[in-house]
C-alpha cells in the first residue's frame, strides 16, 4: 500500500506557537507549509486559548491533515507556566479531535532525537536539520515553526507510535491481554 498522507505538527505556546505542515507520499517527504501564530498581545490566557483553538481548527479545515503530532509539556520548575502551556496542548488536541483527527504525543528530547540524532540538540540545531530534510532555502526566523515541523517529521519516522500509542504495557488488564501465554493455569495433577 502507498504512503500518502499529510501531517500537521503543533510545538504548543502561550506567546509562540509554531505549526508545520507535511506531505509525506511514498516514503518522499515534502513541505506544505510552516508558520507561526503570535499570542503575545492578546490580553487574557482564555483570549489566548481561544485563538489557538480558531486557528489549528483553521489550519485543519484548509489543508486536511491526516494526523497531529504535537510536542509534549516538558517539566519545569515553573507550575504556572506548565499549567499555561498544558492548556494550550490541550485546546490542540481539541481541535483535532472536533475533526476526527487522530492526534500524537512526542516528548521534546524524543522530537530532538529524531530529528538531529541528539535528545539535547539546541532549536537551532533543529532547524538547521529541518532546513536540510526539507530543501528550505534559509531557516524560518521563527524558530516555533520548525519545530512544529519537527514534530510532524518526528511522527513519521515514529510510524505514528507517540507516547499514547505505545506497545508498553502501561496498566495489568494490558499486560495481561499482552501477555496471554502467561495467563494459561497450571494443569492440575
Amino acid at each position: 500500500m502507498v504512503e500518502d498522507k499529510i501531517i500537521l505538527g503543533i510545538d504548543p505556546g502561550t506567546t509562540v506557537m509554531g505549526y508545520g505542515i507535511i506531505h509525506i507520499k511514498r516514503n518522499k517527504m515534502t513541505l506544505v507549509t510552516y508558520g507561526v501564530i503570535q499570542l503575545a498581545k492578546l490580553a487574557t490566557h482564555p483570549d489566548k486559548l481561544k485563538r489557538i483553538f480558531d486557528r489549528v481548527d483553521g489550519l485543519i479545515q484548509e489543508y486536511r491533515p491526516d494526523e497531529m503530532a504535537i510536542e509534549a509539556p516538558f517539566f519545569g520548575k515553573n507550575v504556572q507556566s506548565m499549567l499555561k502551556l498544558g492548556r494550550a496542548q490541550g485546546v490542540c488536541i481539541a481541535a483535532s479531535l472536533s475533526r476526527d483527527v487522530p492526534f500524537e504525543e512526542y516528548a521534546p528530547r524524543r522530537i530532538k532525537q529524531a530529528i538531529t540524532g541528539k535528545g539535547s540538540a539546541s532549536k537551532e540545531q533543529v532547524a538547521l536539520m529541518i532546513q536540510s530534510l526539507l530543501g528550505l532555502k534559509e531557516i524560518p526566523k521563527q524558530l516555533d515553526a520548525t519545530d512544529g515541523l519537527a514534530a510532524a517529521i518526528c511522527h513519521h519516522y515514529s510510524k505514528g507510535v507517540g507516547e499514547h500509542n505505545k506497545t508498553k504495557a502501561s496498566n495489568w488488564k494490558a499486560f495481561i491481554n499482552q501477555n496471554t501465554e502467561r495467563n494459561k493455569s497450571p494443569k492440575k495433577k
